[in-house]
């Protein structure tokens, strides 16, 4: 299966419009913003779990990225209320599932083998923030040789400057209204501006962002490629 796939192209979807696809187990239903590949796949998908829903152990051979956009996440490493980001490196495992229910958004076989550490931040917490101008404050999540990922928090009306990103940047809307050129973006909308084209975004209401650049190309390999 191949949605968005190609790297090198731009891509914006608009997730609340999607449907949700079941996955192999009950109760886990996801929609696909970009997807690379079968059941293993090069994803970025935000996964619903039902109250009460698990899915079965499993090894993150490529690693796992999520962020938790409501609800709690839980596995046998802990409890992950909304807000949380997390980090689980190549050759990590656990068996997830959620008590209440919960929605995620999730990112596999996108991380270096060499990336071995493993993240747990609450993006809520306004400490970690670092203000880089009035309106505009930045939380770093993570970097490495491949990516920089952070969060974007600004105030209604607050413009971060058109740039072009060196290997690319790719933007989720957490919460709130932002415009992204003429691209009008809301809440769980993403979108992928590749390297060498630029990317600006103006804050209709508050909102928060959570963006990674540097990436687009340093492709992953999955098995078999």
């Amino acid at each position: 299966m191949q949605i968005h796939a190609d790297r090198s192209l731009p891509a914006f979807v608009k997730s609340n419009e999607l449907e949700w696809i079941p996955s192999p187990l009950k109760g886990v239903s996801r929609r696909m913003l970009e997807r690379d590949g079968g059941e293993v796949a090069r994803a970025t998908s935000i996964v619903n779990y039902a109250p009460g829903s698990s899915f079965s152990e499993h090894t993150h051979s490529g690693g796992e990225e999520f962020l938790v956009l409501d609800g709690t996440f839980s596995d046998e490493h802990g409890d992950f209320p909304e807000g949380t980001y997390v980090r689980n490196p190549v050759g990590s495992s656990h068996t997830p599932y959620s008590t209440e229910g919960c929605t995620i958004l999730v990112k596999l076989w996108q991380m270096p083998p060499s990336d071995q550490e493993w993240v747990r931040t609450n993006i809520f917490d306004d400490g970690l923030f670092d203000e880089r101008k009035a309106g505009l404050s930045v939380l770093p999540l993570h970097e490495n040789d491949v990516e920089t990922i952070e969060i974007w928090k600004l105030a209604a009306g607050v413009e971060v400057p058109e740039k072009a990103y060196k290997g690319g940047i790719e933007v989720f809307v957490v919460s709130g209204e932002v415009s992204a050129g003429t691209i009008a973006m809301t809440t769980h909308d993403w979108i992928r501006v590749p390297s060498g084209e630029v990317f600006n975004a103006k804050a209709k209401s508050a909102a928060m962002l959570l963006v990674k650049h540097g990436h687009l190309d340093k492709v992953i390999p999955l098995p078999g490629d």
